[in-house]
């Protein structure tokens, strides 16, 4: 695997765990601000938004958009199983065809 295509995948990663943890920061403030929720907010965003400089200098901005928000959705919907707010078959449909979407817009061609 060229180490281009490995470095874009793990910056991918970072800036989709960022958000991801960002969104679960928000998550535990919303019940009680709390030292945790403050560190995974700031760690989150910090980490996202040095990751996507980095991705920005070598790719188009609505692809990585495109890519990023795919796998951050999947992190944030991991968690929301893991704490007990699951989706109704409905809706992990809709998510589905989200998902499908983003994957059909992205491709180049």
């Amino acid at each position: 695997m060229d180490s281009t295509y490995l470095k874009t995948g793990v910056l991918i990663l970072v800036a989709s765990l960022g958000y991801s943890g960002a969104t679960i920061g928000m998550k535990m403030a919303s019940g009680n601000w709390s030292g945790n929720a403050v560190l995974f907010l700031l760690s989150g965003f910090l980490a996202a938004t040095f990751a996507e400089i980095i991705l920005m200098r070598g790719i188009n901005l609505g692809v990585l958009y495109l890519v990023i928000i795919a796998v951050e959705t999947l992190i944030v919907l991991t968690y929301a199983f893991s704490i007990g707010e699951g989706l109704t078959s409905r809706q992990i449909v809709g998510a589905g065809f989200v998902l499908v979407g983003l994957a059909v817009v992205s491709i180049d061609g």
